[in-house]
């Protein structure tokens, strides 16, 4: 049976095909690598290639062979330790290339090493994360498509017809097929009128005018009024259209409490968070929002580099979310999602409002809302945001004290769901 194997893909790289299978078998292995890679590296370097080493007995293939039992006889050189009849012990297995004291005696094999490329590497990292309850509506899933006209065609159901355009071509053709007859009927017609205005008995060749003009007359009429080819039908083409659409808000605070460190750590979430985003929802919106006593929704590049600081007034970038909300995303045609990174320290006043406007405002129209809290102790935002956890289970609070906490906080608050 004949095989084509299509490698218009693979471009110069013609191995790709066995590099994806060794991919796929050694799974395990690069997780793990990948992880270890995670917790090396900064957030920042994340997209960076990643040498993978894997041990060489998960790679070596299986054979069959001879086991070390039974006895053997062998002629050894002379020496001054042994005499004839002496059993020698085995040698003891050497060690590896690359590593370890000097030795003398052993053979063994490097380690496998190989490097994932910059797109593997991300897919591994992302491999099991996603936007939380996005279940059928997920923006990975085949786009919904609606009917749109899209000109006519000759074919159809009845329904279709467009009678105007149907007629218009009946015309036309009738029009078409009719104009060299009807030339020709008026050239016969005007020798006819001759012939009976000649004086000379001409019975015979009128006669046979006749007949042609009849037959010519006939030919005309049998032209049909409205041909099935005149037929034209509306037709209709399925236009892909976005199942949903989503927009993430990302809220950093950045006022005076919180220090280099901690809004290095909220940075660095919401680094991880916009790779993650950006990476796997072609579709998605990003809305940055800024706070400290007054919130600004600003660029990407002023999110994370602005050294704008102040005192702390939650409440003013929720606020700014819900405006943005009502005017820009209505939630009958966006997936809203949220994620907020303070050290949880508020006016005291501005936390109960704070707790007020997500729970009544915001939290109704999110499908999942996060707040990740940058210090280990419990604020008094921390405290009147617990309170909202009972009655809404699309909002989540963790806490991250060390930047080795961002990953494992991350992957817990956007890891896949899996429908029961």
């Amino acid at each position: 049976m004949l095989k084509v194997i299509d490698r218009r893909l693979s471009g110069k790289n013609k191995s790709l095909p066995n590099r994806e299978r060794f991919l796929r078998r050694y799974k395990a292995q690069i997780k793990e690598a990948v992880a270890d890679a995670v917790r090396e590296r900064g957030i920042r370097d994340i997209e960076q290639s990643k040498s993978v080493t894997i041990p060489r007995k998960d790679v070596s293939e299986p054979s069959f062979r001879h086991g070390p039992g039974g006895l053997r006889r062998s002629v050894h050189p002379g020496n001054q330790e042994h005499v004839r009849g002496d059993r020698i012990a085995r040698p003891e297995g050497g060690g590896g290339g690359g590593g370890g004291s000097a030795s003398d005696s052993g053979e063994g094999e490097d380690d496998f090493v190989f490097t994932l490329s910059r797109e593997e590497f991300m897919q591994y990292f992302f491999e099991d994360l996603e936007l939380p309850n996005l279940v059928k509506t997920i923006l990975q899933a085949l786009p919904d498509s609606r009917p749109q006209r899209a000109g006519f065609t000759s074919g159809g159901t009845p329904t279709n017809i467009d009678i105007v355009r149907s007629l218009k071509g009946a015309i036309g053709r009738r029009i078409a097929l009719a104009a060299g007859p009807m030339r020709e009927l008026e050239l016969l017609e005007a020798e006819m009128a001759l012939l009976r205005a000649d004086h000379d008995d001409r019975t015979g060749e009128i006669a046979a005018l006749q007949e042609k003009i009849h037959h010519l007359r006939f030919r005309i009429l049998r032209i049909p009024y409205l041909d099935p080819f005149d037929l034209r039908y509306v037709n209709r083409i399925r236009q892909p259209q976005p199942a949903s659409q989503a927009v993430m808000f990302c809220i950093m605070d950045v006022s005076g409490s919180m220090t280099e460190d901690r809004k290095d750590i909220a940075k660095r979430f919401f680094i991880l968070l916009y790779l993650f985003l950006t990476r796997n929802y072609e579709k998605i919106e990003v809305v940055f929002i800024r706070h400290h006593t007054q919130a600004d929704e600003v660029s990407e590049d002023d999110f994370f580099r602005s050294r704008e600081t102040g005192g702390t007034v939650v409440s003013s970038a929720l606020k700014l979310m819900s405006d943005i909300v009502t005017e820009r995303y209505p939630t009958d045609r966006w997936n809203i999602y949220a994620a907020q990174a303070s050290d949880g320290d508020n006016w005291n006043d501005d936390s109960l409002i704070s707790r007020q406007l997500l729970g009544e405002k915001i939290l109704p129209l999110v499908r999942h809302f996060a707040y990740v809290q940058v210090v280990g102790e419990e604020q008094n935002l921390w405290t009147e945001y617990a309170g909202l956890t009972a009655a809404h289970p699309n909002f989540a609070m963790r806490k991250i004290e060390r930047p080795a906490d961002i990953y494992p906080v991350f992957h817990e608050l956007f890891r896949r769901q899996i429908a029961v």
